[in-house]
């Protein structure tokens, strides 16, 4: 069976690289756990944990133990420490002065009694791995199989910054992208051997393919919107375009148009009471002239919106 666990610090959303490492172990792994490696106090950000989990959740990553603090389990850290002679391991601190173990003690440590079998996780880890081989054989147990993925770089080849947007799941989901179309951007990114530069636009595409594949209920239930009104929502881009949409229909803003109007919205009205279907209203009023701007304006009220074959 390959045990495998995520390990975030709790300081906020997860950048997508994280996210990556994330969904990585659970496709790879057979049992997966949570860690959260919230030992030091300084980095930890209030309600921290709560974003991860949510995140987590969100994006359809369940985990089959955890979440597991390592901040709850400091008698455990001091043993280990004891066992390999104090507070320091050669050049490498151990435990800090107010006696609570550093990430490299506690992560081999956690790894160990959790018994994972494979650590899956970013390059910028790939220098501790000597050392906390080190440490768990020191500990007297076998070392995890290492497995080091690339990292997500942003458009100046450098690791994607926490401020750049769509780098941070939360801003992803705050932006209207559907989980679906995030969870399988990160699985076609599956575990990279290289560094891999982020692709918005196609995740941009993908959301636009999830709200494609949503049924009725599930469109209406994302857009918060009844039902009814989903035809009006098919061609939005993203949730929030979706709710833009629904907003147009069942919140009409008042217009006053022009007597020029008056015979394409007559036609309108005549043609939508013999039951024509949209689509086939549409095509009568372009093939004598209609004005079918005036006509989304007195639907609307607003200039741009849904689909007027919706």
């Amino acid at each position: 069976m390959k045990r495998v666990r995520f390990a975030p610090s709790p300081t906020g959303s997860l950048h997508v690289g994280n996210a990556l490492s994330a969904v990585a172990n659970r496709d790879f792994g057979d049992w997966f756990l949570l860690r959260i490696d919230d030992t030091d106090a300084v980095r930890n950000v209030a309600g921290g944990e709560g974003e991860i989990v949510r995140d987590l959740e969100w994006l359809g990553v369940e985990w089959d133990e955890g979440p597991a603090r390592q901040s709850e389990r400091h008698e455990l850290y001091r043993e280990a420490a004891a066992r390999l002679g104090g507070d320091r391991f050669g050049r490498v601190t151990l435990l800090r002065e107010d006696g609570t173990a550093t990430y490299q003690l506690a992560s081999v440590v956690d790894d160990i009694e959790f018994g994972i079998t494979h650590v899956i996780r970013g390059n910028d880890h790939r220098p501790n791995e000597p050392l906390h081989r080190e440490l768990t054989e020191a500990l007297g147990a076998q070392p995890p199989e290492y497995i080091h993925h690339g990292l997500i770089l942003g458009e100046d080849g450098r690791k994607l910054s926490k401020r750049e947007f769509g780098a941070t799941v939360g801003s992803l989901r705050e932006a209207g992208i559907p989980a679906a179309a995030v969870r399988s951007y990160l699985d076609e990114l599956g575990i990279p051997k290289h560094d891999v530069h982020y692709d918005l636009p196609r995740i941009r595409r993908l959301a636009i393919e999830a709200i494609a594949a949503m049924d009725d209920e599930e469109l209406a239930a994302a857009a918060g919107a009844p039902v009814e009104v989903v035809p009006a929502l098919r061609g939005a881009r993203d949730l929030n375009e979706a709710r833009e949409y629904a907003r147009h229909v069942l919140e009409p803003e008042p217009v006053s148009l022009g007597e020029e109007a008056r015979p394409t919205l007559e036609r309108f009205k005549e043609l939508s009471a013999n039951g024509a279907a949209p689509k086939d209203v549409v095509r009568e009023l372009k093939a004598v002239g209609g004005d079918l701007r005036a006509v989304r304006l007195a639907l609307t009220g607003r200039d741009r919106g849904p689909e007027l074959l919706s």
